[in-house]
């Protein structure tokens, strides 16, 4: 999947940005033995994929479900031998404290966090960590507990917005319909969604150089027939794209 990933990426007029998450779920023929899952199956093969240069960050899901705090503590660890930045899956269905772990290893971001609690956000303010809100999980999963947005706007914690496109949980490819979700069950207002899927979503990414229309930065714009931004998270089912420049190029 990471060489598909990067072949898109020399293909195709786009930049694919890769993550490793090796340590989402624990397969059934480990069952009960997450420790010998990370040992044999993903310190291998994330060794492996970064020798190849395939890997831009290491990600992972600390949950009750998935790995625990410890668990993820040494895959951070392994990621930091190899100068790879960090990102994770946290507080997403229960508070285990993984926004706060991510923070404290630097992580780009940090996805889903409903259950986020004040210290996990000023741990994420300190570090700079960006908070990545996944309404399209919530919605699919019918979850009832909201993202602190709240506590997230006092920290002056970054918010990126995602559609987490995935089979199992936000078969959501629409980023638009991302920005109506997170203005309408999240109460992100308009002009903060659209931070959400620019200037924080580069920040989320690692991409330093795009995201906001300045001097000296890349131009890697969306045009968009509108007569406000706010008319991009009102509507649903609508695109009005007009025309996409890639690093200048249209």
């Amino acid at each position: 999947m990471l060489r598909v990933a990067r072949a898109l990426g020399s293909t195709r007029p786009v930049r694919v940005v890769t993550s490793f998450l090796g340590a989402h779920a624990v397969p059934p023929e480990f069952k009960g033995r997450a420790d010998a899952y990370l040992d044999q199956i993903v310190a291998p093969t994330l060794d492996a994929a970064a020798a190849e240069g395939l890997v831009d960050a290491v990600d992972g899901f600390c949950e009750g479900i998935a790995f625990s705090p410890a668990q993820i503590e040494r895959l951070f660890s392994h990621a930091g031998r190899l100068g790879l930045p960090v990102k994770l899956h946290a507080e997403q269905l229960s508070n285990l404290g993984g926004a706060a772990l991510a923070a404290r290893h630097g992580a780009l971001s940090a996805d889903h966090l409903e259950w986020l609690d004040e210290d996990g956000v000023a741990a994420m303010a300190t570090a700079g960590t960006v908070a990545v809100l996944l309404p399209g999980a919530f919605y699919t999963l019918r979850e009832t507990k909201l993202p602190p947005v709240d506590l997230l706007r006092r920290h002056r914690v970054a918010m990126a917005v995602a559609t987490d496109c995935n089979p199992g949980s936000s078969p959501l490819t629409s980023l638009l319909t991302a920005m109506n979700m997170a203005s309408t069950l999240f109460r992100l207002t308009p002009e903060e969604a659209l931070a959400g899927v620019t200037r924080h979503a580069a920040k989320a990414l690692g991409l330093a150089d795009r995201g906001v229309i300045a001097p000296g930065l890349r131009a890697d714009l969306a045009v968009w027939d509108a007569t406000h931004p706010r008319e991009l998270a009102y509507r649903i089912g609508f695109n009005p794209l007009y025309q996409r420049i890639f690093g200048g190029e249209p």
